[in-house]
């Protein structure tokens, strides 16, 4: 029986394509302080890999379910972050670590070699004690637990991705993980230490690169 989905994957790169041009236009957005550039294009950039994941046959799967749902998660995540003051903020920081569970959800689903969990804990753990520190530094005591508990819940997703690699393949996951939370130490940047535009022009497409990688997983 033939499985749910599009199969054309002319479908998916022009997905990909849609997104990247989108993406172009929010740091042109940003580089020109042009807000309405941005309130356009960086929820259509995220639409982009949302649509992608969901038409993909592999959506079907509990594994694609799981990521599905992270990556939604996650576009909200993009909207509430576009939103200017500290509730936006919490609001946007909680709809990602939400996105993170989903994605540790679903790699356990995937299945996972526990062993190289062990190994990866190792590595993940020393950069999360380093970007904490560092970013202690620069957080108020009211933001310190939302951003233990974020950078928590990341470094897991990380360690899992690892995790499921090793056990069932596809390079493309761990690389997502990778990507993911490098493009969260931009926002740290721009929110804790110095906004700037070099803080989106390397963060953005990490970010979105991790996040089309997450869907083309799905194909």
């Amino acid at each position: 029986m033939d499985t749910i989905g599009v199969h054309d994957e002319s479908v998916f790169e022009a997905l990909t394509y849609a997104c990247l041009a989108s993406l172009s236009l929010v740091l042109l957005g940003h580089y020109h302080q042009k807000r309405i550039l941005i309130g356009i294009f960086k929820p259509l950039a995220s639409a982009a890999f949302v649509s992608l994941a969901m038409l993909a046959s592999g959506s079907e799967s509990p594994y694609g379910m799981a990521v599905v749902a992270a990556l939604i998660l996650s576009f909200w995540g993009d909207v509430f972050l576009m939103i200017q003051g500290r509730k936006a903020f919490i609001a946007g920081l909680v709809s990602f670590l939400l996105g993170h569970v989903a994605f540790c959800v679903a790699f356990v689903l995937r299945g996972i070699d526990w062993t190289a969990v062990l190994g990866a804990s190792v590595a993940v753990l020393v950069m999360a004690l380093i970007v904490s520190r560092w970013l202690f530094k620069h957080v108020d005591s009211q933001m310190k637990i939302p951003v233990v508990a974020y950078i928590t819940v990341i470094s897991v997703m990380v360690v899992l991705a690892f995790g499921t690699f090793f056990e069932m393949g596809h390079v493309f996951i761990p690389l997502a993980a990778v990507l993911f939370f490098a493009s969260d130490l931009s926002v740290a940047l721009e929110r804790f230490v110095q906004p700037r535009f070099l803080n989106k022009l390397w963060g953005l497409p990490l970010y979105y690169g991790a996040q089309l990688l997450f869907g083309w997983t799905l194909i």
